[in-house]
């Protein structure tokens, strides 16, 4: 059995580490590893075509995620990049690195759309990184300041009946 995850473990992240060349691409991913993607030009799809690239995102349960996004590219004008439609609450766009913070409460499939422009068809491409982190709910913060009161409770109680 303990054989088995590792097997399956090994898979998932071999999966990952080689992630698609095609301009619009669907990536298996997982929470607080960051994944590697790339924008090439294929024969049936272009870079940017129409200004636009969609990368898909899969295999996250409903939740709330902090999704920290890195991209860089050459001979590309990238010019705009959201998640679900939502646009970042943070967003870097240097000369040749864009980078971007969106705080997400959803199931996947996550899609990054990435817009923008080629500047140099022949020369034109793009790579990034994406790392999603789960966020605790209110709830759970909740819960750890009740348990932090009831532990106070308890130890303030054992000091009275000692004295």
């Amino acid at each position: 059995m303990k054989q088995l995850k590792l097997i399956a473990a090994a898979a998932l992240l071999s999966a990952t580490a080689f992630s698609a060349s095609a301009a619009d691409q669907e990536i298996l991913i997982a929470p607080d590893i960051t994944f590697d993607f790339k924008g090439v030009a294929t024969t049936t799809d272009s870079l940017l075509s129409g200004n636009t690239d969609v990368l898909t995102f899969t295999g996250l349960s409903a939740g709330w995620y902090q999704v920290e996004l890195s991209v860089s590219g050459n001979y590309v004008n990238l010019t705009s990049a959201s998640i679900n439609g939502q646009t970042p609450f943070s967003l870097v766009n240097g000369s040749k690195t864009t980078s971007a913070l969106f705080e997400i409460t959803s199931a996947s499939p996550f899609k990054l759309t990435l817009n923008g422009s080629v500047l140099n068809s022949d020369l034109a491409k793009y790579s990034g990184h994406i790392t999603v982190s789960a966020v605790p709910e209110p709830a759970t913060y909740g819960m750890l300041l009740g348990g932090l009161g009831l532990m106070g409770f308890v130890a303030r109680r054992r000091k009275q009946q000692q004295q």
